[in-house]
């Protein structure tokens, strides 16, 4: 892992960096990999949504019950240990996350969560990345540096089939495709906070980049905001 940022100073104010995109577009693997290149703090809005999602099934409700979805974001704290759970890492978990998203009480329930996060980053953390569907739109418009990571939806349907694949899970190419389709539809198309690029974002097609690729056009976007590098 590299080391924080070098022969800088720490901003007075917290560096942030919004990463939006829809589902297996490679906004997580680049966010953590940005905020261990920079020494800033991390947080993966989705697994607040996921844990919310969990929680309402775990209870017996259905996700999409507007009630049950403000109940269980209202109960949901930074030291709660579903937010730790494996179980949120599951197509239950991230198909139960899109639905209680588009839930507006939900939404209001986190978004102060997800604000502190960002202006006082854990650690002593310099700055913050935060990674989700409505970051440089809504949670953190004044971002420094905001980037919209995408890709055609075939590509990410592959992507997350080798994904369950690894994991040891049967799975339907085709039916995974048609999953990706219906989250992208809710997500892009809900009432509250839509998935869309902000206008201000660098827009990052990864359909035909690898990581590396994606990674060196994010940090010399952040950088060309910020004015910040990298430690070699």
């Amino acid at each position: 892992m590299t080391q924080p940022l070098s022969n800088q100073e720490t901003p007075a104010k917290a560096v942030v960096v919004a990463i939006d995109g829809p589902a297996a577009s490679g906004k997580g693997t680049l966010s953590q990999r940005i905020a261990d290149a920079f020494g800033f703090a991390h947080l993966d809005t989705g697994v607040l949504y996921r844990a919310v999602g969990v929680s309402v099934l775990r209870a017996g409700g259905d996700p999409a019950d507007n009630a049950a979805a403000a109940r269980a974001a209202y109960e949901l704290h930074p030291e709660h240990p579903i937010l730790q759970e494996v179980a949120l890492r599951t197509d239950e978990a991230a198909q139960a996350a899109s639905k209680v998203a588009a839930v507006p009480e939900v939404r209001a329930a986190l978004l102060d969560f997800q604000r502190r996060f960002a202006s006082h980053p854990p650690g002593g953390a310099p700055g913050a990345v935060l990674d989700g569907r409505d970051i440089g739109t809504v949670v953190c418009p004044d971002a420094q540096a905001k980037l919209f990571v995408t890709a055609s939806v075939e590509v990410r349907a592959e992507r997350r089939l080798r994904e369950l694949q690894r994991r040891g899970i049967p799975a339907i190419p085709s039916d995974v495709l048609e999953d990706m389709k219906a989250r992208d539809a809710r997500d892009s198309q809900r009432a509250v906070a839509p998935l869309r690029p902000a206008v201000d974002a660098f827009v990052l097609d990864t359909s035909a980049l690898d990581a590396d690729q994606v990674f060196s056009m994010a940090v010399a976007h952040i950088g060309s905001k910020t004015g910040l590098k990298p430690a070699a």
